[in-house]
């Protein structure tokens, strides 16, 4: 794209100011024109064309970015077009043959409510028959309300666990739109490249006055009664003295009345993250794995004495878990990987349970289901469903992919996101991952263990799965492509003196998976690792694994020693292959 001069640039950034709906990014980009044009430093400047850089790119992630005027920024103008074009192509899949129905949600974020309640105004201007949601929910509710309704379209705005001046906008299809496994499932290509291009087609937008439906609070009802139902008859242990933090966003309201209808009712909310705020207040960063994210939640839980902390991230599509360590009591929040694996077992015992038991069988029609989780997340998911004759499935990062698995009875990625049921939202829960996990829990109390001592059961049979990652932050995009480039030139031949045996470039893609910018290695040892770069951030991710075999129960401590040590020296052999 060609640079334009500062006369053109400060032209069209009047015309965007002189045509804004909104009169506080309006009035914000006139003190920065104010700024620039007094010749203040070079900030006011770079950032003006920072904002102009050119229109905000939409992909299968939808939209997320900083608020503020500008086509570079989450705005109303830039809202308004996403929403006609993402209405253009609900039209173009229906061809004619149906009206178009959608579901739009919101959560708590500076902006949110506007955002929703102009997208409900232009896809209804637009023909589609629209259903906004009646106030803040999480999003897990709006990924529900898009099957449960039969929309073609599900649009969801937040930015997640982004910082407080972000903004997103999450597209999913479903109903007649898309085929069965892909009902209520964040978009993939084509669909991302062809409402970009119905976006950039937008030549005006119509927003109708009224003609939305809102919908009434029983939906938030249906959810929670539905995700309630998941909780296993069989297992009546509620002797749980759970921590509950939603970090300021809109999940806690819900999820309290999902352990409630349970029967988990030894609740503490954190009192200070309890309300959604979207200045998150108390949080550097509103994101569960960010370190200090948990503070607050752990503190509550020395105070009171609690059995787990439970976090959901601001729109509660994932949850952390954090328990007390058998060995000194110590509070510890878990990996995604390890809960992941505790989800595994959990569900893999329900499911084979359900195969003795048919008239009570909760999975798919052929009575078995499919565990799946992402390229990057542990190896240790596929021992654990093997064992117990599941079949398992490997996808890319992201929902986008694990979600659309045929036969889905579980999916998991090591982010923190799990899908525990299917079948009533077809995306990450943080909601209805975080009930099963109080459930396990419970039981696990009741028979005098620990969650770590169920991990640790689940070592001894496969193996110790110990993963780590390593993040690189660069200035500029361009330096990742640089760093891949690298490697893909001079691969390394081992890591931690194991010799490399299989060196795949995931960009050609396989039978299995399809292309992605990503490279593979696999020692001799079964050390795997993986490095891509971040689809949201200027960062290359490494995702490192090393398997070690226990001998005994009594070995596992120094396994776990062995293990650790082998990470470490993966991630210096790696930094050392990226030229750190």
């Amino acid at each position: 794209m060609t640079t334009p001069d500062l006369h053109t640039l400060l032209v069209t950034a009047d015309a965007w100011a002189e045509h804004d709906p909104d009169p506080h990014t309006a009035a914000e980009l006139r003190a920065l024109l104010v700024d620039v044009r007094s010749g203040a430093s070079g900030e006011p400047e770079q950032d003006l064309r920072d904002r102009f850089s050119g229109p905000l790119a939409f992909g299968t992630a939808g939209l997320r970015a900083a608020l503020g005027a500008g086509p570079n920024r989450m705005n109303r103008v830039v809202v308004r077009r996403a929403a006609a074009g993402v209405a253009a192509h609900a039209r173009d899949l229906a061809a004619g043959a149906y009206a178009p129905r959608a579901v739009v949600g919101f959560d708590a974020r500076h902006n949110s409510r506007i955002f929703a309640e102009e997208t409900a105004a232009i896809l209804t201007a637009a023909g589609v028959d629209t259903f906004l949601l009646p106030r803040e929910l999480p999003t897990p509710v709006l990924a529900y309300a898009v099957r449960a309704l039969e929309c073609e379209v599900g649009i969801m705005v937040t930015a997640s666990h982004n910082p407080p001046q972000d903004n997103g906008y999450k597209v999913y299809l479903g109903g007649r739109a898309v085929e069965e496994d892909a009902r209520g499932v964040q978009i993939v290509a084509p669909h991302d490249t062809a409402i970009a291009a119905r976006i950039a087609a937008v030549e005006s937008v119509d927003l109708a006055p009224d003609g939305w439906t809102v919908l009434p609070e029983s939906l938030e009802d249906e959810y929670v009664a539905s995700v309630a139902a998941l909780a296993d008859p069989a297992i009546t242990a509620r002797d749980l003295r759970i921590v509950l933090t939603p970090l300021h966003g809109v999940g806690g309201r819900t999820a309290l009345s999902v352990l409630a209808s349970a029967g988990f009712d030894d609740v503490t909310v954190v009192e200070a993250q309890a309300e959604p705020d979207p200045d998150f207040p108390t949080v550097a960063f509103p994101n569960p794995e960010e370190p200090g994210a948990l503070d607050l939640a752990l503190e509550t839980a020395a105070r009171v004495d609690a059995d787990l902390v439970i976090a959901n991230d601001p729109d509660a599509d994932r949850v952390a878990l954090a328990a007390r360590e058998p060995a000194g009591g110590a509070w510890r929040m878990l990996r995604g990987d390890e809960v992941g694996t505790l989800l595994g077992l959990h569900l893999a015992a329900r499911l084979v349970q359900a195969r003795t038991e048919p008239a009570d069988a909760t999975a798919a029609a052929d009575g078995t289901g499919v565990f799946a989780n992402s390229i990057v997340s542990s190896r240790l998911l596929e021992r654990v469903a093997s064992a117990s004759g599941i079949e398992h499935a490997t996808t890319l990062t992201g929902f986008k992919w694990i979600a659309r698995v045929h036969d889905l009875a579980f999916g998991y990625e090591e982010a923190l996101g799990y899908c525990v049921a299917p079948e009533l939202v077809r995306d990450k829960d943080g909601i209805s991952a975080a009930l099963l996990l109080a459930e396990l829990a419970a039981a696990t109390k009741a028979a005098g263990r620990t969650l770590f001592d169920l991990l640790d059961d689940a070592y001894l049979v496969h193996g110790l799965h110990a993963s780590d990652q390593l993040s690189v932050r660069v200035d500029t995009l361009d330096l990742l492509g640089t760093m891949m480039g690298r490697l893909r030139q001079d691969p390394p031949r081992s890591f931690a003196q194991s010799p490399v045996d299989l060196a795949e470039d995931l960009a050609n893609g396989s039978a299995q998976l399809p292309p992605t910018d990503g490279l593979l290695y696999l020692t001799r040892d079964q050390t795997r690792v993986i490095i891509r770069p971040s689809g949201t951030e200027p960062k290359l991710k490494c995702y490192l694994e090393v398997v070690e075999p226990v001998a005994s129960a009594a070995a596992l401590a120094q396994t776990k020693d062995t293990a650790r040590l082998r990470l470490d020296a993966v991630e210096r052999d790696v930094a050392e292959a990226l030229g750190l």
